[in-house]
């Protein structure tokens, strides 16, 4: 089985449900805490890219952070977005499990067992 990797919040509700669902199911995941290690330009890049989703598709709307940084600008370009969600991981939807080339957001967390069924 391909290695499954969930990017957690271990103050996130759903992200700790989502990772007691891969416990359950006894699959050895990785976990990164995302907000003490935000992933890179190139790993968000590549999370977009597995999800098949735009960087507006995985913000949290709900955190101050959203309108304090005038993302609710429709205006702003994906590149302005994207670094501004690079320098604020705590907008990022979570959690994310990844295995392989495919990722799914786990809201709600019984998504992530649709991924453990996924074939390469």
């Amino acid at each position: 089985m391909e290695p499954i990797k969930i990017y957690h919040n271990p103050r996130c509700s759903k992200s700790r449900a989502a990772l007691a669902l891969l416990e359950e199911n006894e699959v050895n995941s990785e976990i990164v805490y995302y907000l003490e290690a935000p992933p890179t330009s190139d790993e968000l890049n590549d999370l977009l890219k597995k999800l098949g989703v735009g960087i507006r598709d995985i913000i949290r709307t709900s955190e101050p952070e959203y309108g304090e940084l005038g993302l609710d600008d429709d205006s702003l370009s994906e590149t302005i977005v994207f670094d501004i969600v690079c320098k604020h991981p705590k907008l990022i939807q979570r959690p994310i499990v990844t295995k392989g080339k495919q990722a799914i957001l786990g809201r709600p967390p019984e998504n992530v067992l649709a991924l453990l069924d996924m074939q390469e």
